[in-house]
C-alpha cells in the first residue's frame, strides 16, 4: 500500500484561479442511475466482484426504468421552524405509503435479475412481510444507515429510498441548500459515501462529497476530513501498482477514512459503482488502523 500526505491531481496553489464553483449538485433523472450502471457493467470484467457488481448494475437499471416510466407521487416535507434544516432530513422524513409504493415497485421489478442467496432470500423476506412491516423497515434504514444486521434487507430498501430521494433532491432549487452539519449531506444529512475530484469546467480540481441516499453532490475543502472536518493528519493511501485514481483519505483525528476517487484522471469514475468496485482497498485498510467512514449502502459491513 501507498500512502501520500497530498492527493493528486490539479496543484494546490493553482486553485485559486477560478471561479467559485457551485455549492452543490443535485441528482439527473435518470441519468443518475443509467450512468451508474453502465458503470457498474464497465467494472465486471476481470474483477472478482464480478457477480455482485452485475447484481448492483441490475438494480441500477430498475430504478432508472422505475424513474422513466413512473411519476412519483411524493412531495417534498415542510421545512420545520427557522433553524437550518437539510431540505430533505432522513431523520424527520415519514416513509408514508407513497414511499412504499415505490419500494415494492422495485423490490418486484429485481424479482426476475440474478442475485446472490442472500438478497434472494431477504427479498423474499420483505414480500412476504405485511405493509405495517415493511413501511417500519423502511422508517429503520432512515434512522440507521449502517446497520449491524439484517444488512441485505438494508440494502433492497436502501435502493427504493435511492430513488425516492434523488427524485426529491432533483426537484430542489440548488441555491436554496445551504452548509449544514460538518460531515452530512446538506440535502438529506446522511454521511458521504465518498468524494470526487471533478474536472468539470468552472470546478477543474475542485472536490465534492458525494451521497449514497440522495445522490447530490456538495462541494468541500480538499485536504480535511470529510466526516470530523480536521485538517490535520491527512493521509492519502493507494494499493501499490494501481492506477492511483482512487484514494483511501485517512484522518488521524477520527481515525476513520474515506475514498477520494480522482475524475480528472478517470473520467467514467462513478461513486457508488468505482466504491464498491475497489472493495480491495477497503480490505487493505482493515490492517491499517484506520475504520471505514463512509455509507455505501451496497458496502455495509465493511
Amino acid at each position: 500500500m501507498t500512502r501520500s500526505q497530498a492527493p493528486e491531481g490539479l496543484p494546490m496553489g493553482t486553485l485559486g484561479e477560478f471561479a467559485e464553483p457551485d455549492f452543490v449538485r443535485l441528482p439527473s433523472l435518470p441519468d443518475l442511475f443509467r450512468i451508474r450502471s453502465e458503470r457498474l457493467h464497465a467494472l465486471v470484467t476481470g474483477n472478482p466482484l464480478a457477480p455482485y457488481l452485475t447484481f448492483l448494475a441490475g438494480i441500477a437499471r430498475a430504478q432508472a426504468q422505475l424513474i422513466a416510466d413512473r411519476p412519483l407521487a411524493i412531495t417534498t416535507p415542510p421545512s420545520a421552524g427557522q433553524e437550518w434544516r437539510a431540505p430533505l432530513d432522513r431523520l424527520r422524513f415519514v416513509a408514508d405509503g407513497a414511499v412504499l409504493s415505490v419500494s415494492d415497485a422495485l423490490l418486484g421489478a429485481l424479482a426476475g435479475i440474478a442475485m446472490p442467496e442472500a438478497a434472494k432470500d431477504a427479498l423474499a423476506s420483505l414480500q412476504a412481510g405485511d405493509e405495517e412491516a415493511r413501511t417500519h423497515a423502511l422508517q429503520q434504514v432512515l434512522s440507521v444507515p449502517a446497520p449491524g444486521e439484517a444488512l441485505a434487507e438494508h440494502a433492497l430498501l436502501s435502493a427504493g429510498l435511492q430513488i425516492v430521494f434523488s427524485a426529491l433532491a432533483a426537484r430542489l432549487d440548488a441555491a436554496l441548500v445551504q452548509p449544514g452539519v460538518e460531515g452530512l449531506c446538506p440535502v438529506c444529512c446522511s454521511p458521504p459515501m465518498a468524494s470526487l475530484l471533478v474536472g468539470w469546467p468552472g470546478a477543474r480540481g475542485t472536490r465534492y462529497c458525494a451521497c449514497g441516499l440522495c445522490g447530490s453532490l456538495w462541494n468541500y475543502v480538499r485536504i480535511k476530513c470529510t466526516l470530523c472536518g480536521s485538517t490535520g493528519g491527512i493521509a492519502y493511501q493507494g494499493v501499490d501498482g494501481d492506477t492511483g485514481t482512487i484514494k483511501a483519505e485517512t484522518c488521524e483525528a477520527c481515525h476513520r477514512y474515506v475514498k477520494i476517487l480522482n475524475q480528472q484522471k478517470a473520467p467514467a469514475l462513478e461513486a457508488l459503482a468505482d466504491d464498491v468496485g475497489s472493495l480491495g482497498l477497503d480490505l487493505l485498510m482493515q490492517e491499517s488502523g484506520f475504520a471505514r467512514g463512509a455509507v455505501n449502502p451496497f458496502l455495509l459491513g465493511y
